[in-house]
């Protein structure tokens, strides 16, 4: 019975299956620092490198307003005064960034796409290998641009998404400014924009202009079952303020860990 024995495999022959491999994009999204406005500048100097200070940061979102509402010569020194703060910040530490644009930049359009480039587009999210792409969005005065609901159908369903536009959207349970939130016509125009089999694939959704944190983890319109929305707080001095009772100043922290196909987002606010 020699041939039986040989057949038999020891158990230090059995080759161990590697666990899968799990992968950790940290980030972080700031909007409405509002530079050019009283002393927003030396806020959002201070807050940004407390943002990247820590859990290696692969990306840094913008979520518009970044400057306040100045033109000509003046918008020129805020555009400029915003990026060289972002690029010497994260340009050390080999961070890319993406701004969106907000409503106080509205009439700035050019001088914006020549410091923070396109006011919509699509890219790689950073550190995903191309797996998750990067969407921002123009809805600077509340309403979606024609390229914009373009782009929103034009999305892939072999890509995981994560979105940011200025305005925030009508979501069940909202308690932000009724102001400072799109109708529920936009809301519909942008969900039912993106096609039905790439619904599941949308991460998260981030926006801004409220000047202050508001979640809702899910269910947040039919047929997006699996999408996390979130309203960012704001990081100048423009109607941004942290007291005892509230503070809508500071920024998020993220992570979006990607295991066996699975996409999972944790955000956290850091108030300050």
């Amino acid at each position: 019975m020699k041939w039986l024995t040989k057949l038999r495999p020891t158990l230090t022959s059995w080759k161990k299956i590697p666990p899968a491999a799990v992968q950790v994009v940290n980030f972080a999204i700031m909007g409405d620092s509002h530079v050019g406005y009283g002393h927003s500048l030396a806020i959002f100097r201070n807050l940004l490198p407390k943002a990247v200070k820590s859990g290696n940061k692969q990306f840094v979102i913008f979520g518009g307003d970044n400057k306040h509402g100045s033109v000509g010569a003046q918008s020129e020194a805020d555009y400029k005064a915003f990026k060289d703060t972002v690029t010497s910040v994260l340009t050390p530490r080999k961070i890319p960034f993406k701004a969106s644009i907000g409503n106080w930049e509205n009439n700035t359009r050019d001088q914006f796409r020549t410091y923070l480039g396109d006011v919509f587009g699509i890219m790689n999210f950073p550190g995903t290998q191309g797996k998750v792409k990067y969407v921002w969005l123009d809805n600077a005065l509340g309403k979606f641009s024609f390229a914009s609901i373009s782009l929103l159908k034009s999305l892939d369903p072999r890509y995981y998404y994560i979105i940011d536009c200025h305005w925030p959207l009508q979501v069940p349970g909202i308690s932000v400014d009724p102001s400072h939130i799109v109708s529920q016509q936009e809301t519909d125009n942008f969900f039912r924009a993106i096609p039905a089999n790439v619904r599941d694939n949308v991460i998260g959704i981030f926006t801004h202009h409220a000047h202050t944190f508001y979640q809702n983890l899910s269910h947040i319109y039919p047929g997006f079952t699996k999408t996390k929305f979130y309203v960012c707080g704001c990081s100048g001095a423009y109607k941004c303020q942290c007291n005892s009772a509230n503070c809508g100043r500071g920024y998020y922290e993220a992570s979006l860990t990607i295991r066996n196909g699975q996409y999972d987002l944790k955000v956290k606010a850091a108030p300050q």
